[in-house]
């Protein structure tokens, strides 16, 4: 199903990103999901710091460093070149998945390529393209205690990615709490899709006409609004 798209406005990867760095709370446990949202590690706001983990044993990682003063044995899960902050920790792969496991991660945030209105998220493999296996992110999607997905709203080719029930490969069952789009912020509450904000120069309507559920509110719903990036 390809459906009637606002791609004519729509927010960049940067600005979703920096929506969702928003979010998150001071000294918060957050682990970034590899490739688009490890961009949400560069909009912190101002006197807020998040403490970031990553599944290959680093805590309390900084900013990647300049180019030609790398270490590439300080890296990231996705093979990135990372810093080190003040007070940073390293540990075995399984202590850190003891960490996500045992509940002690405040907030991750993933990618997706369906996210259903009960919260189910597949991020990992379409039909037989896709990662070899599923990895960490089943993992972290049940132990961290706030899940949150940022996404295009819709795929290249229109076909929805909030939908009524994923067609793809699970990653997490009913795990998602917040979805950020590329058009709006969705929040996933009593198996419903709930908007928050929405761009201001699209109608409800036509973001319907993009989503693949219905959509709900229950209260006003507030403006999209994000620097210039």
């Amino acid at each position: 199903m390809t459906l009637d798209t606002r791609e004519d406005i729509k927010l960049s990867n940067a600005q979703i990103a920096w929506r969702a760095a928003q979010d998150i709370e001071d000294d918060a446990y957050v682990n970034l999901g590899i490739g688009f949202p490890e961009m949400v590690a560069r909009f912190q706001p101002p006197g807020r710091q998040a403490i970031f983990h990553t599944e290959n044993g680093i805590l309390n990682f900084g900013e990647a460093p300049p180019a030609g003063e790398e270490d590439w044995d300080l890296i990231n899960a996705g093979k990135k070149a990372v810093t080190l902050k003040p007070g940073a920790a390293f540990f075995h792969h399984a202590d850190s998945f003891a960490m996500v496991r045992g509940g002690h991660l405040d907030v991750a945030i993933l990618g997706a390529y369906q996210v259903a209105q009960n919260g189910d998220l597949a991020n990992w493999r379409v039909g037989s393209k896709g990662v070899p296996a599923v990895g960490g992110a089943m993992d972290l999607v049940h132990g961290a205690k706030q899940v949150f997905v940022i996404t295009e709203h819709v795929t290249k080719d229109g076909k929805p990615k909030l939908v009524d029930t994923c067609t793809f490969p699970l990653t997490g069952v009913g795990c998602i709490t917040r979805v950020y789009t590329s058009h709006a912020v969705i929040d996933i509450k009593g198996g419903r899709f709930v908007v928050r904000e929405k761009l201001a120069a699209m109608t409800m309507d036509e973001l319907q006409a993009m989503t693949g559920a219905p959509l709900h509110t229950d209260g006003p719903v507030a403006e999209l609004t994000v620097p210039t990036l």
